[in-house]
């Protein structure tokens, strides 16, 4: 057996912002890695600068942004977590062109969005806001106006992935008519019927609910034209992106009474932390539910979104693997622990692999495996070799033209 080089997990400083739960921070124990820092708030940037140009992995929720001058400034990042399932709140492209992956939660917190979701569902529909926000000044509104049994509605789903999915069977065990809209066809669950537009789902929904990414296509969705192709009387849920939603629009739907109800998770403009002030329109209606972005802030997801994420973060470290990366080339090698392993990140030029190669082969070295995945701007290859090679040869890689990162894993 060829004798290791041995990576020193003691020398890969892991920030961890917001208040991740201590299930990543376990993860990384568990597998070695002790230099963790872990903060409960989002630092402003000049603090972030600071503690970042050290760290070799940072774990961040929703707060924290990583712009391109926050990546500018950290010379040693070669991952980023995001412990959520979007990644807005980072440069994507520009950690990918300094061979930075980004890696994310897509799966651990669609439960708890789900379930929410459903309880809303049924809330709205039997009017409870109003009911509840009246009792607590004092009046008794014991009446059965606008209130309805979700049993034989019709939920429209707009955006079919894992959460909608997900609402969608929950949705369809209470007996609902389960409608469904995605760009992307995709296969239906149970008896839910997928619709061919936008517009043919607003026209049956009773209850709309969204679950789509914010992108261009999906910014302000739902405006005036969208909202008065629903029924009147309808209910919108909106858990997605606060985007999605023109605000304005649906203000001046609740205030014609064309919707009966709204409940909103995310807006276009959330407070930076709890101390502040919380402004948005809809505050004046008893009739639409409010909540500060907590559709996975269940502890189950928190803990299982830590894992995950950290799951990740270590797979990479330890072997290269970039499956899940959300801004990277897909690349999956089983540990080889009879061979060094190194990572190469490159501009995706010709010739260049080739140079990589002539690293090794011009020592006389066998490559036993090699990886290759490029896309229109970055190459990532890994290698196996039969060698006996120090840390050296590091600089010879390095010294490639092209090269954006290297690292020797083992």
């Amino acid at each position: 057996m060829l004798p290791k080089y041995s990576l020193d997990k003691s020398k890969i400083k892991i920030l961890l912002l917001e208040g991740i739960h201590k299930s990543a921070v376990d993860f990384f124990f568990a597998n070695g890695y002790t230099n963790v820092e872990s903060l409960s708030g989002s630092p402003d940037d000049n603090t972030l600068i600071s503690k970042i140009k050290d760290v070799s992995i940072i774990g961040i929720r929703s707060r924290t942004e990583i712009t391109a001058d926050v990546l500018n400034k950290a010379p040693k990042l070669f991952a980023i977590g995001c412990f959520s399932i979007g990644t807005n709140q980072v440069d994507g492209r520009t950690a990918r062109l300094m061979g930075i992956p980004v890696f994310n939660a897509p799966f651990s917190n669609t439960r708890s969005v789900a379930e929410l979701v459903i309880a809303e569902c049924i809330l709205l529909m039997r009017n409870i806001p109003v009911k509840n926000a009246a009792a607590h000044r004092g009046q008794w509104l014991k009446s059965a106006s606008n209130s309805f049994e979700v049993r034989g509605k019709n939920l429209g789903i707009i955006g079919y992935g894992h959460i909608g999915s997900q609402v969608s069977i929950l949705a369809e065990a209470l007996g609902m008519n389960v409608y469904y809209y995605d760009i992307a066809k995709k296969l239906s669950l149970g008896k839910a019927v997928a619709c061919s537009s936008l517009e043919e789902l607003l026209a049956v929904a009773h209850l709309v609910t969204l679950h789509v990414p914010e992108t261009p296509l999906t910014r302000n969705m739902i405006g005036e034209k969208e909202l008065g192709l629903m029924r009147r009387g309808s209910c919108l849920i909106n858990a997605s992106r606060g985007s999605v939603v023109n605000v304005t629009a649906l203000v001046s739907a609740l205030k014609s009474e064309h919707i009966l109800g709204a409940a909103l998770d995310v807006f276009p403009e959330e407070p930076v932390s709890s101390g502040d002030t919380f402004v948005s329109d809809l505050r004046m209606f008893d009739n639409v539910i409010l909540s500060p972005h907590v559709g996975g802030s269940t502890t189950e997801a928190q803990e299982n979104i830590g894992t995950e994420v950290a799951e990740k973060l270590v797979k990479y470290s330890d072997t290269g693997d970039t499956i899940g990366a959300t801004n990277f080339v897909q690349i999956s090698l089983q540990p080889n622990r009879n061979a060094q392993r190194f990572l190469h990140i490159h501009r995706n030029e010709p010739g260049l692999l080739k140079e990589v190669n002539y690293v090794f082969t011009s020592k006389g070295i066998n490559i036993a495996a090699e990886y290759l995945q490029t896309d229109a701007d970055v190459g990532y290859v890994i290698i196996d070799t039969e060698s006996k090679l120090d840390s050296s040869i590091i600089k010879e890689l390095r010294s490639i033209e092209g090269t954006i990162r290297v690292r020797m894993l083992y």
